[in-house]
C-alpha cells in the first residue's frame, strides 16, 4: 500500500468516524477513486486506524473515562455494547457482502442525510443534558440504534446520536455519549477484525491479522502512522462537531451527506 494514501485514507478516518456521515462510506469511496486494490491488507488498515480514532476521544474525555467514583458511566456502556456485538456477530457476513456495493452506500447516504434535515425538528424539547441523566435502559435503547449503522452508508455517529435524541437528550449530550459508546464499540470491531475475522479456514491462524501488519517494515510505518493520523484528525474533529452541532444543528451535514451521496451515484452509476 502507498504510504501517501494511506495517509489520506488515515486523514478521512479521522475527519468522518465521529461525523453523522459514514466514515466507512467515505474510506470505501475514496480508496475506489484513488484505485486502490481492495486486498486484505487494505481491508485490516481501514478497521485498525479506527484504534487511532478511539484514543482520541478517551484523550478528549480522559476525565471522564478515568472517574472511577462513577462506576455507573463503565455499567451503561457495557449493556450498550452488548446489542452491536450480539448483531454484528450474527450479521457480519451479511454487511460485508454490501460493503463492495457502492451504489447501495451511496444510496443509503442520500437517504441518511434526508432524515437528517428533520431530525432537529422531530426532537425539540430535550431534558437530558449530562450523561449521568442516562439510565441503563436509554444506554440500552441508545445501543440498538447504533445497530442501524451496520447497514454501510448509515454512519454509527449518526444512527447513535438520533438515538439518543429520541431518549430525551439534548443535540450536546447525545454526540458526547456517542462518541463514549464508540470506545467499546470500535474495539472490539478493531480486535475482532485483526485477531478472529481473518482466521480463515486455509490458513487456520488466530493471529493472521496481527501478522499481517507485521508482515513487513512497510505494513508497520503504515499501521502507525494511519493511527497516528487517524488520532490527531480525529482529536480535532470532535472538538469541532460538538461546536457547529450546537450551533447549526444536523442541517449541514444533512445536505453535505445528499450532495456528497448523489454526486457518487452519478459517478458510479455512469462512470464506472
Amino acid at each position: 500500500m502507498d504510504l501517501i494514501k494511506a495517509i489520506i485514507i488515515a486523514i478521512i478516518e479521522g475527519l468522518t468516524e465521529y461525523l453523522p456521515i459514514s466514515s466507512t462510506a467515505h474510506m470505501g469511496f475514496a480508496a475506489n477513486l484513488m484505485g486502490m486494490q481492495e486486498d486484505e491488507f487494505l481491508k485490516m488498515f481501514q478497521v485498525s486506524i479506527q484504534f487511532g480514532a478511539i484514543l482520541s476521544v478517551v484523550v478528549a474525555y480522559w476525565k471522564k473515562f478515568f472517574d472511577f467514583n462513577n462506576i455507573k458511566f463503565y455499567f451503561k456502556l457495557a449493556y450498550a455494547v452488548i446489542p452491536a456485538l450480539a448483531l454484528g456477530y450474527l450479521f457480519d457476513d451479511k454487511i460485508e457482502a454490501i460493503l463492495g456495493n457502492q451504489i447501495a452506500i451511496s444510496s443509503v447516504l442520500v437517504l441518511g442525510g434526508v432524515v437528517l434535515l428533520f431530525a432537529d425538528k422531530w426532537f425539540k424539547n430535550p431534558t437530558i443534558d449530562d450523561e449521568k441523566g442516562i439510565t441503563v435502559k436509554k444506554a440500552v435503547t441508545i445501543g440498538f440504534w447504533q445497530c442501524l449503522a451496520m447497514m454501510p452508508g448509515t454512519s454509527r455517529s449518526a444512527a447513535s446520536i438520533i438515538g439518543g435524541m429520541t431518549q430525551g437528550l439534548t443535540r450536546k449530550a447525545a454526540a458526547e455519549f456517542s462518541f463514549f459508546l464508540a470506545v467499546p464499540t470500535m474495539l472490539a470491531v478493531t480486535v475482532y477484525s485483526i485477531f478472529v475475522k481473518t482466521w480463515g479456514k486455509e490458513t487456520p491462524n488466530p493471529q493472521k491479522g496481527y501478522e499481517m501488519i507485521m508482515a513487513s517494515n512497510d505494513h508497520i510505518m503504515i499501521f502507525v502512522i494511519g493511527n497516528v493520523v487517524a488520532f490527531i484528525v480525529a482529536l480535532i474533529a470532535i472538538k469541532a462537531f460538538i461546536g457547529v452541532l450546537n450551533k447549526y444543528g444536523f442541517k449541514p451535514w444533512g445536505w453535505y451527506r445528499i450532495f456528497v451521496g448523489l454526486a457518487l451515484l452519478i459517478y458510479f452509476y455512469f462512470f464506472k
